[in-house]
């Protein structure tokens, strides 16, 4: 049976047409899926769940801050993604692995993310005082002890102009915080990572 074209007046009146590569050398291919009826998406028309977008970073080395009181939170060094979201009704899906050290026996070290500078509340624990809430909590008892931290959180983008996402972390008044490290030996080594996505509404 020999395959058709058929095109189907549209009530707006709109056209439809189908260009063809610049040159033979990049001639294409777009094969449509032998199932029942549907709609071909685009980049413009996602359908919803859609991962528009992916940013990543990944840190092999050490990273260290010394501590600075359990309500004093810093950036994490190299933890930090700039995303521009299509849509403000889109959704930001914030996920990190982080291999957590303190080189102080029995600490208690927070984590968190921020949005722009400022706190996402919802992504933010309340059984604390006041700056001892983060999405992550840990107490690192021994300086041979290294955590494995892996937390997500979905935000709402808000606006489509540029938003930076950033990990931070604080802990008490003593001790030094480690990535990928041990507390006590720089012989054994680790990979932490951060990574943003823009899933279509």
């Amino acid at each position: 049976m020999t395959a058709k074209i058929k095109l189907n007046a549209a009530s707006g009146g709109g056209s439809f047409s189908l260009q063809a590569p610049s040159s033979s050398s990049n001639d294409r291919v777009m094969t449509l899926p032998d199932t029942a009826d549907g709609t071909v998406l685009t980049t413009t028309n996602p359908k919803a769940g859609n991962i528009l977008q992916v940013q990543s970073v990944t840190i092999n080395s050490p990273v260290s801050a010394a501590a600075a009181g359990t309500t004093v939170y810093a950036d994490i060094a190299g933890m930090s993604i700039t995303i521009t979201p299509a849509a403000s009704a889109n959704k930001i899906l914030l996920s990190c692995h982080l291999s957590f050290s303190n080189d102080t026996t029995a600490r208690n070290d927070f984590i968190k993310f921020v949005k722009d500078g400022s706190d996402i509340s919802a992504a933010l624990g309340t059984q604390g005082v006041s700056g001892k809430n983060g999405i992550a909590y840990l107490r690192i008892s021994s300086v041979n002890e290294v955590k494995c931290v892996s937390m997500t959180h979905l935000d709402t983008a808000g606006g489509t102009s540029a938003i930076t996402y950033k990990l931070q972390w604080s802990g008490e008044a003593s001790g030094t915080r480690y990535l990928n490290r041990r507390g006590d030996s720089t012989t054994h080594g680790a990979v932490s990572s951060f990574t943003v996505m823009e899933v279509a509404a």
